[in-house]
This record gives C-alpha cells, structure tokens and sequence, in this order.
C-alpha cells in the first residue's frame, strides 16, 4: 500500500499550539494549486511501478479549497500515477467550513473519508486555542457530516490547561454521541515559538500538567475500548475495518509521496522534505525544479524509524523483520535492550513480536528512544 500526501498549507487564522507549515493569506491560492498539479506530474516517475491506494488533503486547512479545486488536484492524480480501484480519499476540514450544503457536495466527489478537526466542544478550551470554529457549529458539521459519510474521523485534544477531567469525559462522550467509526487523540503539547508557549512563559495561560495528560489519556482509552474502538496506534482508535488506510501504511513503513511545501516523502531508504516557504515552493516548481532535499538513510536510521513507529501499533516490532532487514546484531541489541523495559512491564513479546503493554502505551516514544541504535551504519 502506497499513498500521496497532498499538503495545502494555507487557514483562516493561526491557533496558538501549530507549528505546522501555514499561511492565514490566501493570494497566492490559485498559484500555489498549480504548482501542486505540476510537482505531482513532475514526480510521477518515482510512482511508476507503484499503486497508488491512498490520496490524503492534510494541512493547514484543506477544507479551505473549492470542491473545483480539490477535484482538480485529484484528476491530477489520476492522470499521472496508477491508483486503484476504490483508494481511501481523505479530506481534513474544520468545521466551520463543512456547512450543510458543503456537505452534500463533497458526498458527490470522490472524497470518501472526512477527518474534522474539531479538538473539543467546550468553548474555553477553542478559545484558549484560538480555533476557527465554536462548539455548535462542531455539533452541527458531525451531525450533518454522518447522513452523508460512512468515514468520519474526529480529533480531540487532551490535556488543556485548566480543563479538568470530568470536562475532557464529557467531550468523550459527545463525540461518542455522533457514532464516528473513528477517533484521533492528541496531548497538547508546547512547540518552541508558538503563541502558546509565549503565553505560557509570560502566565497568560497555565502549563500543561503532565500527569493530568497522563491520566486523560487513560481515561481515552478506557471510555473508546468500552464502546468497541480498536486502539491501533498510540493517539488512534476506529472501529474494526475503519482504521486509516493512510497512516497505517506510514506507521508500516511504506512509501509515500508528500507534495507541497514543508511535505515530507519517504521511499524506504531515503526521505526527502520540500522547502517550507511558499513562495520559494511555487517559484521552483514553475521553473521545473523539485524543491526537496534528500536524505539516504542509512541501516540505523531505518532500524531507529522501525522502531519509533512499530512501538506506537498494536502490530508492535516483529524480532524476524529486524534480524531479515537488519541482521542479528541489530536483533541481539534491541532484546538486549528492551529486556529493562520487560522487566517493568513496559514491553512484553508476543507471537515474535515486541509491544507495549497497557502501562507503557503513554510512554512508548521515549521507549522506543531508548531502543535506538546509534553506532552502526
């Protein structure tokens, strides 16, 4: 399984946690579309043997595009890559833009999968953010949303300043109220130069309280299990048969285009990432020049990636990839390794494979870290 990432990086306005790659002017819209039709006929050569199953609109906000537009840009994927017969199309939008009729119209495009942003249906946790939407036009969007799609993922966030635990419970339960097939989780987190953590350092607004993510998270977890999600991934949990087709096969290694600017591309051995500046971005691609710098991985890093991505699943790290892709040197360390982390019932192995046990999920990045290797080549 192989997909394409299509990054629009342009919203209405800025919310004070992203550091994602963004612009809040949209006059270079028009320009900046072309110029994604064009990087995608420009590298359809690196596709050329490779079925294309996924076609992802992340962002910025995509949903700020006309269905024109996003059609346009999926004609072009067609005309130039082999895609399959029925791919997962994934469309990001915020809620204030999927009004009623906006709904309808996407119902009719080849967009099949919708993943809202909505965050939290409490107003002082959207304000303290600064997102585009209110909490009743969340209500109306899903509401609306789930007569015409199948595929709906939600996200929310955890963790908020001052937002207390039976609060992030209600928010649970409202989201479970709309019967989406799935949901996306997230911990708040403090990214260096963003308006929130200048707010943070200045006493405008509260730390984030780790153990209350902690403890949130949990909570998550348990609520989502009851009602039948699958937690396939440390901050995602569908239904069975609606887990993103997308991600899954980033979290699995597989090749993937990313197109735009900041978009990152991964082939198996090397990964490369477009410049992050728009008008540099669209200045290059009119000019036919692929504005991406490349990076070959070597052994380590791709047994590193293997093993940050593999400890976030429930498919774990299977110990017979790492000896067949890395050797048995590899193999020895990583058991080596993880057998502190066996012993406090952080990670334990199962059918060849090594995972995190409950207690550990929360922490399975910095995990995972401690497993890395870093002398070899």
């Amino acid at each position: 399984m192989s997909g394409i990432y299509i990054h629009i990086p342009f919203c209405k306005q800025a919310c004070y946690y992203c550091d994602f790659h963004f612009s809040t002017s949209l006059k270079k819209k028009e320009e900046l579309i072309e110029a994604l039709a064009k990087e995608l006929a420009l590298r359809k050569a690196e596709f050329e043997n490779i079925i294309v199953e996924t076609i992802y609109f992340g962002g910025g906000t995509p949903s700020l595009l006309s269905n024109v537009e996003l059609q346009f840009l999926i004609d072009t994927v067609y005309q130039n890559y082999k895609v399959a017969n029925q791919p997962e199309i994934t469309l990001e939008a915020n809620p204030d833009d999927l009004s009623k009729n906006r709904i309808v119209e996407l119902s009719n495009s080849p967009i099949n999968r919708l993943s809202i942003g909505v965050q939290s249906f409490f107003e002082s946790d959207l304000k303290l953010m600064n997102r585009a939407h209110n909490a009743e036009e969340a209500k109306a969007c899903l509401e609306e949303a789930t007569k015409h799609f199948d595929n709906i993922s939600l996200d929310l966030i955890y963790g908020i300043p001052d937002a207390s635990n039976v609060q992030w419970l209600k928010n649970i339960e409202i989201a479970l109220s709309f019967n989406v097939p799935h949901i996306s989780s997230y911990a708040l987190t403090v990214e260096p130069k963003t308006a929130l953590a200048s707010f943070i350092k200045k006493g405008i607004v509260a730390d984030v309280d780790d153990e209350q993510a902690h403890e949130q998270f949990h909570l998550l977890k348990e609520r989502l299990g009851a009602e039948g999600y699958i937690h396939y991934e440390l901050s995602n949990f569908g239904k069975e048969g609606y887990f993103s087709k997308n991600n899954s096969a980033y979290w699995q290694g597989k090749p993937y285009l990313g197109i735009g600017p900041s978009a990152h591309s991964f082939s198996g051995k090397q990964r490369g990432w477009n410049v992050r500046n728009n008008s540099k971005y669209i200045k290059s691609i009119q000019q036919n020049e692929l504005p991406i710098e490349i990076e070959t991985l070597t052994k380590t890093d791709r047994y590193n990636e293997y093993i940050m991505t593999g400890l976030r699943t429930i498919w774990g790290v299977s110990l017979l990839k790492v000896e067949n892709d890395f050797g048995a040197v590899f193999k020895d360390y990583l058991l080596e390794q993880a057998n502190v982390f066996i012993k406090q019932h952080l990670l334990y192995i199962d059918e060849a494979h090594l995972r995190v046990t409950k207690k550990g999920q929360f922490l399975s990045d910095g995990i995972a870290s401690e497993l890395f290797k870093l002398n070899l080549s």
